[in-house]
């Protein structure tokens, strides 16, 4: 038996093979780290199917059983990531004599600056937070099969990544546009679906997870799509329950332990034929019961939505572009959910000729910020390629952006991350306010395309509600400014359900489009 500890996620681009990874290292591991057991036992037969193998993981009176997973050539590894600092002690429990019994303990230390752990919904059930209490402000993209490319590619949006607001990105497991890595099971022909489901070829997870590891260092969560209806030739989306079972079991005894991983069931899951709807609930099940992380799950359509209230749901992934053309849809979908909703799709922006890839890049802001008044998160992507063909794009491969929204999306994270956490909720939404916020202390008011000269400053506010004063701003969200009106506004009642400043009833505003107000208790 060999044992290794890591603390972390990924090293090189070019992913080391198995027996170098089984090195004894020395070191704790931090909260919501990575701590990994490495253990060398069959290879004989069909491992991945005839060996079972856990660790239970016990601090004080808690203990979580942490399942295994085959690596190839021998080497089985057991991923945790512990909640809490302290000592913890660990057994090893398997079918196999050479992985039974094994035991052993390590110290979790305090996180590191820059590691707030793994992504929650918030207490009050509508956005997110890390484990340590720090907001989670969603702003997401789409590179569907970035990770499948070329190792020169895959650095290549990284570096992008660097320098873009992006913090979530959504990613295929299976490939759906032309990659490099095809083959996430071994090869038994060369015909598309000669393969075998009951042996994956660990080198492509491997690459994969490295990808992952990637992205948890430049602070983005990783949202793994593991079902899509894309690739009909190779049929890995239309396995037998068996073998999905197995496929959901492995990669969440591989993954689940990184701090920035997400769940999503299935892009466009009405789209996939040979599934039905107790199929994806039965497989919801099974990845509940594999991933002792309780990492975040999500599922995502295309025309019939799934029901985002079932339990192992834990936000709403939604595509609809028309939801976040105004506040008070993207707010309905809140309540119909009652869980965060994320906008994961709402049309990308491009010059492709098809209507799902052709916004502008103001068409794509005023998206996002709809759906930020409306209390809800957007995502983003861009199909700009050549010959307008989104496979080549940043969409379907990644590479390098061109469109002209992420600036403004950077500047829409910041005023975000300025606001009050954990997010900003709609505030009298049913009745064209066009106001999110805090009541009482906090609100963002957004005009859209329309172009206004004056605003008539009135909140909402009821005769027994407190009265406050307010500063505002003028927020130009495409030239990405901001300026102070002067003064002070002290808000009286006006009448049943508005107050004012009766010394200033209204404000002069620029007449352009895509401005809002930042209206701030004083």
């Amino acid at each position: 038996m060999r044992v290794s500890r890591r603390t972390l996620m990924g090293s090189g681009l070019a992913v080391a093979a198995a027996p170098a990874l089984a090195q004894t290292q020395s070191g704790a591991t931090e909260r919501w780290g990575v701590h990994e057991l490495v253990l060398h036992g069959p290879s004989d037969g069909n491992p991945f199917v005839d060996v079972e193998v856990a660790a239970i993981f016990r601090q004080g009176d808690r203990s979580i059983r942490v399942p295994g997973f085959y690596d190839g050539d021998g080497f089985y590894r057991i991923r945790f990531s512990p909640p809490e600092t302290g000592p913890w002690q660990w057994t090893t429990h398997s079918n196999a004599a050479a992985l039974n019994g094994k035991t052993g303990g390590f110290d979790c230390i305090a996180p590191a600056p820059g590691n707030h752990g793994p992504v929650r919904v918030s207490s009050d059930g509508f956005h997110f937070t890390h484990a340590d209490g720090t907001p989670f402000r969603q702003i997401g993209t789409t590179c569907y099969s970035w990770a499948l490319q070329s190792d020169a590619k895959c650095a290549q949006t990284l570096d992008t990544l660097r320098s873009a607001p992006f913090n979530k990105l959504r990613m295929l497991v299976f490939p759906n546009v032309p990659s490099v890595a095809t083959n996430p099971f071994v090869r038994t022909g060369d015909g598309p679906r000669d393969w075998d489901p009951t042996r994956f070829d660990p080198a492509y997870f491997r690459r994969y997870e490295d990808r992952i590891a990637r992205l948890g260092q430049l602070g983005i969560q990783a949202d793994v799509i593991l079902f899509h209806p894309y690739d009909e030739a190779r049929g890995y989306n239309d396995m037998q329950r068996a073998d999905d079972e197995r496929y959901i079991r492995y990669v969440a005894a591989r993954w689940g332990a990184y701090r920035n991983l997400w769940w999503s069931m299935a892009n466009e899951w009405d789209l996939v034929k040979s599934k039905s709807v107790a199929d994806w609930d039965h497989l919801f099940g099974v990845l509940v019961d594999a991933d002792p992380h309780d990492r975040l799950r999500s599922i995502h359509q295309i025309r019939r939505y799934y029901d985002h209230r079932k339990p192992w749901i834990t936000h709403a992934s939604v595509q609809n572009g028309p939801a976040v053309m105004d506040d008070i849809r993207a707010a309905q979908h809140r309540e119909f959910a009652l869980k965060p909703v994320v906008f994961d799709e709402v049309v990308y922006e491009g010059d492709s000729d098809q209507r799902w890839a052709n916004l502008t890049g103001q068409q794509m802001v005023e998206r996002f910020w709809w759906g930020l008044i409306g209390g809800t998160y957007v995502g983003h992507s861009e199909t700009f390629a050549p010959d307008r063909n989104p496979d080549f794009s940043w969409l379907g491969q990644g590479g390098v952006l061109k469109g002209t929204s992420a600036r403004r999306l950077a500047f829409l994270r910041k005023i975000m991350e300025e606001g009050p956490a954990p997010g900003i909720d709609p505030i009298e939404h049913w009745w064209d306010y066009h106001i999110g916020g805090v009541p009482h202390a906090y609100y963002l008011k957004y005009f859209g395309s329309a172009q206004p000269t004056t605003w008539r400053v009135t909140l909402p506010g009821r005769d027994k509600d407190p009265k406050h004063s307010f500063r505002i701003d003028i927020i130009d969200t495409w030239n990405m400014t901001v300026t102070p009106v002067p003064g002070v506004f002290r808000m009286q009642q006006l009448n049943q359900y508005d107050v004012h400043d009766p010394a200033r009833p209204e404000i002069a505003l620029p007449g352009k489009p895509w401005i809002a107000l930042r209206i701030v208790k004083v």
